[in-house]
């Protein structure tokens, strides 16, 4: 339920015309979630409830899906109608006449009420290919009946470009009612679809944010709409709310517990992310070279990564970046490529770990110092009678010119290291406890060597005011861990002690 409402208000928050919260008739948390949405002042978005038809063969005014919509109390609310002849003989299991009195009765029963009426045309674009006069007949029944908007359904998502621009030409020669699409993603053509219908004279999108739905998912909003505004010279947000997107895109990711996808067009980590040499030469000339928009108008952000694959400019963009100088000849920047290049040879990978990347350019600019000076680690594992599994980290530094040992447990030995770690660093540098590590992945770099494999550690850490990844790898998992464990201290300490 909270998750629903914070949803909702980000929704708002990018300037949504409608937000569907949900079938008020199917479960009790959905009509909560109308109930609590009266609370809350929405400046931008209309919520939408939504419901089915009335059941065959029952009074719109006995139905209980008609019940729970009116105690929703919306002022807009979103019906769907079988349009399909098929769904109707087979799922419905009544007749094509009788479903027409149903969308007649259930569309008039709601205008009279006083509602705004979306009326979704469930799978419209079979039902058209199918039976088109019939299709077309469940259409006008509903707009004579006074929806506000017609919405076609793609319900099963294999609709192509083409047969868009087919079926809504013939569509506005039958209506003049608004129209919208609603269009799933199993074809891999929800957006384009969208943008077919915008450029036919559809004047609404249903999809939803980041694509989530049922199967392949639902049309991308975080696609479609900068492809619209952007590239169709169309408005649907408010004026300045674009750069919101990206933001909007991964809180709604965030909250949904659903993992970013960097390859994700306008919002994801990397849209505007450039490796190849060539590229980045040219980007640094003008941005325009490899870059359809400029990524602060969707709220996002040019990243330049440095791997096997760069060249000079990757490396003196990325100097530029952090405010590093190596203008010292192209033989000191080659000189860093170099062993950039030996330690992605050996496993490394610093596109996906840019602070451990960062600690490497500071080194090579004599601009690093060590915080702390390891001295030995040793980490003891004890498997228990009932399958437990104990493990305690002893660890002895030199920290400010004093010796430091101490020892901690943890759930496994990568925890009992970080948590030995930072026992034995917490007095002197004590914002050390705002720190969390967020993620760790590990990564089987050559899997025929077994158990023996050399394994790449990425860690993930956080503190309130940023993110940062770091890097390790060994053939033993424990010094991988840390690596990646003491670079993403020092990334720390580097940005809290020397800025």
């Amino acid at each position: 339920m909270e998750d629903k409402l914070k949803i909702a208000a980000k929704l708002d928050y990018l300037g949504v015309s409608y937000i569907e919260g949900g079938w008020p008739g199917s479960n009790p948390k959905d009509l909560e979630f109308f109930r609590r949405m009266q609370e809350i002042d929405l400046v931008h978005a209309q919520v939408t409830a939504f419901s089915s038809t009335c059941k065959p063969g029952v009074s719109v005014t006995r139905d209980a899906n008609m019940k729970a919509l009116v105690e929703a109390g919306t002022r807009t609310v979103t019906i769907f109608g079988k349009s399909w002849d098929f769904h109707v003989l087979r799922a419905l299991e009544t007749s094509l006449v009788e479903n027409l009195h149903m969308v007649r009765d259930t569309v008039s029963y709601c205008k009279d009420l006083g509602k705004e009426v979306i009326f979704d045309l469930e799978h419209f674009f079979d039902g058209y290919k199918n039976n088109p006069d019939y299709a077309l007949q469940v259409l006008a029944a509903a707009a004579e009946a006074g929806a506000d908007w017609l919405v076609l359904c793609d319900t099963n998502g294999g609709l192509l470009p083409w047969e868009m621009e087919e079926i809504i030409t013939r569509v506005k020669a039958e209506v003049s009612s608004p129209l919208g699409v609603h269009l799933h993603n199993d074809g891999a053509c929800g957006v384009a679809n969208s943008l077919v219908a915008v450029r036919m004279g559809a004047g609404q999108v249903q999809g939803t944010m980041n694509g989530y739905g049922e199967r392949c998912g639902n049309a991308d909003l975080s696609a479609v709409i900068p492809d619209v505004e952007l590239k169709m010279g169309k408005k649907c947000l408010p004026p300045g709310h674009l750069v919101r997107l990206t933001e909007v895109s991964h809180y709604v990711s965030e909250v949904a517990n659903m993992p970013r996808h960097t390859n994700q067009p306008f919002v994801g980590h990397g849209a505007f992310a450039h490796k190849g040499g060539v590229h980045v030469s040219a980007l640094l000339k003008d941005p325009a070279t490899y870059e359809h928009i400029n990524p602060q108008t969707v709220g996002n952000r040019r990243r330049v990564l440095v791997s096997e694959l760069s060249g000079v400019s990757n490396l003196a963009y990325k100097a530029r970046e952090l405010n590093l100088n190596l203008d010292g000849g192209d033989g000191e920047t080659r000189k860093v490529i170099q062993q950039i290049k030996e330690l992605e040879n050996q496993g490394f990978q610093f596109e996906g770990a840019e602070a451990s990347l960062e600690l490497l350019l500071r080194k090579a600019r004599g601009e690093y110092r060590d915080f702390f000076q390891f001295q030995n680690l040793k980490i003891i594992i004890e498997k228990r009678e009932d399958n437990g599994i104990a493990a305690e980290a002893m660890i002895k530094l030199t920290v400010d010119g004093k010796t430091v040992h101490t020892a901690a447990e943890g759930e496994g030995p990568v925890n009992a290291l970080d948590n030995a770690l930072r026992k034995a660093l917490t007095e002197c540098y004590p914002f050390i406890k705002e720190m969390h590590l967020t993620d760790y992945k590990v990564r089987v770099l050559d899997g025929s060597e077994g158990t023996a494999a050399k394994v790449r550690v990425l860690v993930e850490s956080s503190d309130e005011k940023e993110t940062w990844s770091t890097v390790g790898v060994s053939e033993n998992i424990i010094e991988a861990s840390w690596q990646a464990v003491v670079d993403s201290l020092n990334y720390m300490f580097l940005r809290r002690l020397t800025s």
